[in-house]
């Protein structure tokens, strides 16, 4: 009778459901699931009787029915109620049926084995789960064996898990340590088996080294007179702002290849990138870092590159070409060396975020060298005229003629400088996302603050750098890591920043944005923007056909409304892509970029760009590393030394040189430029 006023009861509720939504929206109840993540729990009474205690489980689910697989008949359970059964001896297959409020149905089918007799051959497979270091799956056979209870030995009084015949269970750990997992087998009568396994979680160091997990023991084997450790990070700022960072420090006296080094739990993987970055906190400029790996067991089997600090007590991000080492060999070990091939001076350094990378080539465009027509400055803050004036010391690292001088008088506020604006570019980071200049300052010490504005300045982003040099040309390397993606055209200027102007002098030139960064805003002529009809896509190697869909982003630098798609099919070749044509033949006579906004799911890949004439006998390709993650970036494609020839054919790879793992790119805005 309880069975078929809850019955009543249901159908009640979802007709009055249905007759409130009429007039609103149907489709709350069309849009139910269909039953999902079925499971049948069987626990057999361990006395001899057969008796079995069914409990379903699943999602969407309103209404299950048993089938108990002996011939008998099907019983109805509702959700989180049970059911009792009696089976005989013997082998039998369950069938769960799952219905939703709709009608909807799905099945599962679990076996069930009745025998009274004690239980043999019990087998335990425990595995970890890849990937996460504090989980294992467990799953366990045995001949006559009705189920299995598990103990994971991880909790005081812990409640045995049940676990079915043909069942895997899943079991994550809250720490590191040995745990021992038992696995009882039961039968149908009160006899079991067990055994127990112990189980080792462990958090070995693995890249990247961020120094923030509360797992992994972080064991430093100094050697020279060096030690390492963890601390707070010193200065929680720029590139860095992680809570804690590793820390080297060198005696006085310390041997001058004094170091320290960190084991890692596996090789190194060196298939898809073989540099690496690290950010670095130096008191000093233009020491050597050197950054070396070794395998575990032969210390003679290593490779070592150097860097060079060009901050001075700031973060600053360093990187490391291990490109041209022996990948046939296995290295494990990570060794780190500050102010190589000199005795130490009780100093203190610090490193962080040690990852590998996609080498960004240390390539500068040049922004300004003043020795063309010169910009028009504008100055502020009580400083003199900044003007264009003869270079003050040719020669070594400064041959240009011309160079900017700026007068900060006396008085001067403290936040005195000048700016020029950029007329035929704008400064968009690319790979490389630093600004470089060569600096003439009087004395060493003074903050130079280099600036940049998008045409606005509601995008602003500054970063400053001291002298080092006093009376002669230095080159100051500024870190835009942390820049926002902006179009900047504004290029500001400050010496000497927080202090009242005294009447000093300074000059500065060649001012240079890391390779791609600067972008040409003279007249493009404009090839593809999908906002009209579509072309043609041809793609190949097992990929999807492109397609013109919205602009997944209009919030950043591209907000056209269309976009194409590419979508890279899971296992599709390395060299998979697309191709369109166009009407009439690219004019690479008076263009010699092919300038491309592409939108992937990760920075570091591969984007290969090529031209083809209409029977692919002449063809030219450019790749370009991506340096965005789910945004938009422009890449310029330098087709300056393509053959002569009619190209109408564009062709599109995304991550060239890896198998399609179902990503999603997008490319729009394709054009001609200069």
């Amino acid at each position: 009778m309880k069975k078929i006023l809850s019955i009543i009861c249901l159908i009640s509720t979802v007709a009055l459901f249905i007759g409130c939504a009429e007039d609103d929206d149907l489709g709350l109840v069309n849009g139910i699931a269909v039953p999902s993540n079925l499971a049948l729990q069987v626990q057999m009474a361990q006395d001899n009787s057969g008796l079995a205690t069914l409990t379903p489980s699943g999602e969407s689910a309103s209404l299950f029915t048993i089938d108990f697989g002996d011939g008998s008949d099907t019983a109805e359970v509702s959700p989180g109620s049970s059911v009792e059964h009696v089976y005989s001896e013997g082998s039998f297959e369950a069938t769960l049926t799952a219905q939703n409020i709709n009608g909807e149905t799905a099945q599962f089918v679990q076996p069930i084995t009745v025998s009274f007799l004690p239980p043999e051959n019990l087998e335990v497979t425990v595995n970890p789960v890849p990937g996460d270091n504090f989980s294992i799956t467990v799953s366990a056979t045995a001949d006559l064996a009705v189920g299995f209870e598990v103990l994971f030995g991880d909790v005081d009084g812990e409640v045995p898990t049940p676990m079915m015949i043909g069942e895997t269970l899943t079991h994550t750990y809250p720490d590191v340590g040995e745990f021992e997992l038992t696995v009882t087998a039961l039968s149908g009568g009160s006899e079991t088996i067990q055994t127990t396994v112990t189980v080792l979680i462990e958090d070995p160091l693995a890249l990247p080294i961020d120094f923030e997990s509360e797992t992994v023991e972080y064991i430093f084997t100094d050697f020279g007179g060096g030690f390492g450790s963890v601390v707070d990070n010193p200065d929680p700022s720029g590139i860095n702002t992680s809570a804690t960072v590793g820390q080297f420090f060198k005696e006085a006296g310390a041997q001058v290849f004094a170091g320290t080094i960190l084991d890692l739990g596996d090789p190194i993987d060196f298939s898809s990138n073989t540099a690496f970055r690290m950010d670095s906190w130096s008191p000093e400029a233009g020491l050597t870092v050197k950054l070396k790996i070794e395998n575990a067991l032969d210390s003679n089997i290593a490779a070592e590159v150097d860097a060079v600090t060009g901050a001075v007590g700031a973060w600053e991000t360093l990187f490391f070409d291990f490109s041209t080492i022996d990948l046939s060999q296995e290295y494990s070990r990570i060794v780190i060396f500050y102010d190589f091939g000199n005795e130490g001076t009780d100093t203190t350094f610090y490193f962080d975020n040690i990852a590998q990378t996609t080498l960004a080539t240390e390539e500068f465009d040049l922004v300004e060298n003043f020795d063309g027509t010169p910009p028009v400055f504008t100055d502020f803050g009580d400083i003199g005229e900044t003007v264009v004036t003869a270079n003050p010391s040719i020669g070594g690292m400064n041959e240009t003629p011309n160079s900017a001088r700026l007068t900060k008088n006396v008085g001067a506020q403290v936040w005195g400088g000048t700016f020029f604006e950029l007329t035929d570019a704008h400064i968009q980071f690319a790979a490389v996302k630093k600004m470089r200049l060569k600096s003439y300052s009087p004395a060493t010490g003074k903050v130079i603050k280099l600036k940049l504005e998008n045409a606005d300045a509601s995008i602003t982003h500054e970063v400053d750098v001291n002298t080092t040099v006093a009376n002669a040309w230095e080159e100051l390397v500024f870190n835009f890591a942390d820049a926002p993606d902006a179009q900047y055209n504004r290029v500001v200027v400050f010496y000497d920043f927080g202090n009242e102007g005294d009447g000093s002098e300074y000059y500065f030139d060649e001012i240079e944005v890391g390779e791609g960064g600067l972008v040409s805003t003279l007249p493009s002529s404009a090839i593809e923007d999908f906002e009209g009809t579509p072309p043609t896509f041809v793609s190949f190697g097992n990929i999807e056909d492109a397609q013109v869909v919205a602009n997944p982003d209009t919030s950043g630098i591209n907000t056209s409304a269309m976009s194409a798609s590419q979508v890279k099919t899971a296992g599709s070749e390395v060299w998979a892509g697309t191709f369109f044509e166009v009407a009439s033949p690219l004019d690479l006579g008076s263009f010699n970029r092919v300038n491309v906004m592409t939108y992937a799911p990760a920075s570091g890949i591969t984007i290969k760009l090529k031209l083809e004439n209409a029977d692919a006998s002449i063809t030219h390709e450019v790749d370009i590393v991506n340096s965005v993650a789910n945004g938009w970036e422009q890449l310029s494609y330098d087709f300056s030394g393509a053959p002569s020839a009619d190209y109408t054919r564009i062709v599109i790879f995304f991550d060239f040189g890896n198998p399609g793992d179902d990503s999603t790119y997008y490319f729009d805005e394709i054009e001609l430029a200069n």
